[in-house]
């Protein structure tokens, strides 16, 4: 299978580290309210625009030896960190995505195929900016997760009527208006505990995993809570964090909703069969 699929997991991977030095850019202008088209990338020491030659992905902080051509400076770590995350993100959606088209017959159903795996990219890219944003400025800008709804509607909805799989629309709707309504509760509750940010992401991730099943749905909402529960206890047990520290929810959001897209399904149907259902 993995064999079949190398040219996908290879093309992935390389539009990875693409995406992922482009959501370097992301993470820095967008908390700044700064465009992320204009200017051109440049050092922030020197001021010098940053060439092609410079910059391309991983390679170049290589070549350069982590510092700038023009002043030495030195270029942070996390820039071909997080370009390496991204290709890494990319080709763990690459091969989730491999056996629908193993199994894809006609045009139809690889196109269907196509846009989960364009879904789910994109899902992946807006994952790992959010969740730097939200740790380093505990915020989630609405510019990246509203137009989420939108983006997955279209590609997940679009596969959905070509597939013909009415229920799946329905899934969709009610995975985004359950988890959204869920937050919304918990934000009114306590309100410092959880932002509106997380309301709105929260909607987003609904509909992605409800757009796959009721598993992944149930499973990525609720693994968000005990993933972000876990690492709670952690900084309190090592004094790291206070009852009153204000932890950043988004990234354990993210992370659990992952979850439940590769582990889901199967994580559902163990639990089904523990309890006899």
């Amino acid at each position: 299978m993995i064999g079949a699929a190398a040219p996908l997991i290879a093309l992935v991977g390389v539009t990875g580290l693409a995406i992922g030095s482009f959501l370097n850019v992301v993470v820095y202008r967008v908390p700044a309210g700064m465009s992320v088209v204009r200017p051109r990338s440049a050092c922030p020491n020197c001021g010098h625009e940053i060439t092609a030659r410079d910059n391309v992905p991983v390679l170049s902080w290589l070549l350069l030896r982590g510092k700038c051509r023009d002043c030495a400076e030195p270029i942070s770590k996390r820039y071909p960190l997080v370009e390496l995350a991204g290709a890494a993100a990319f080709v763990m959606v690459g091969l989730w995505a491999a056996p629908q088209f193993a199994v894809a017959s006609g045009v139809t159903a690889v196109v269907a195929a196509v846009l989960h795996l364009v879904a789910l990219l994109y899902l992946a890219a807006i994952s790992l900016a959010l969740a730097i944003i939200d740790i380093e400025t505990h915020r989630l800008p609405n510019v990246i997760v509203l137009p989420g709804y939108a983006v997955g509607a279209v590609l997940l909805g679009t596969a959905a009527l070509l597939q013909g799989d009415l229920m799946g629309l329905g899934r969709m709707a009610a995975g985004a208006g359950i988890l959204f309504a869920f937050y919304f509760v918990l934000a009114i509750i306590s309100p410092r505990g959880m932002g509106m940010g997380d309301v709105k992401l929260a909607g987003v991730l609904g509909l992605f995993l409800g757009s796959l099943g009721w598993g992944q749905l149930a499973v990525g909402a609720g693994a968000a809570f005990v993933l972000g529960g876990l690492f709670s206890i952690i900084l309190l047990i090592t004094r790291r964090a206070g009852r009153k520290s204000g932890i950043p929810f988004g990234p354990w959001m993210l992370l659990g909703a992952w979850v439940g897209v590769f582990a889901g399904q199967a994580i559902a149907g163990s639990y089904l069969a523990i309890v006899g259902l």
